[in-house]
């Protein structure tokens, strides 16, 4: 189980990671969420059939880990909305993740603060399929939807951030959409 476990963990580590900090935005919480998805490995890869990649059953477990972490909050969507500081930063280290670049760039600045108001399920299949390059068969196996869904989401999505960004670059401002 050792040498599997460390396989899992040295082949999508970071993809599982880079999806979490995505979702709560917060690397701290992120580095806890990821410990959670290990722990729930270990005690359920006995279990594991081999009916999905172990990608997509990774990304499963990782999904479930946000949103129990969510549900637990008090207000959960004001949570998801309101829990990264873009004046503050607080890294450990000096090294650059690469979504801490995607931030410091002003126009996926304005992206991913659009993407803050798209529904959960919007913003998963955003994550999933641009950030975490999961394909849309991937991305309905994890979600447990069919992937027509996932065209149909990822389409509206799409238009909706579209409409968002030509907003916040003219008015400055962004609506709530979804």
């Amino acid at each position: 189980m050792d040498s599997v476990f460390n396989d899992l963990h040295q082949r999508y580590h970071r993809d599982l990671f880079q999806f979490l900090f995505y979702m709560v935005k917060s690397r701290e919480l992120a580095e806890d969420l990821v410990q959670e998805v290990y722990i729930r490995v270990l005690k359920a890869y006995q279990n594991f059939e081999g009916k999905s990649s172990e990608k997509t059953w990774l990304f499963s477990i990782a999904r479930n880990v946000a949103i129990d972490y969510f549900r637990k909050q008090k207000s959960w969507k004001k949570k998801l909305l309101d829990t990264f500081d873009w004046n503050r930063s607080q890294l450990k280290d000096s090294s650059a993740l690469p979504e801490e670049i995607i931030i410091q760039s002003d126009d996926m600045r304005k992206l991913y603060e659009c993407l803050d108001h798209c529904t959960q399920d919007q913003k998963m299949v955003i994550i999933m399929r641009y950030f975490n390059e999961l394909t849309i068969a991937e991305t309905a196996e994890i979600l447990g939807w069919s992937e027509s869904k996932v065209k149909i989401t990822q389409h509206r999505t799409l238009k909706i951030l579209r409409e968002m960004m030509v907003e916040k670059g003219q008015e400055g401002g962004v609506q709530r959409y979804g």
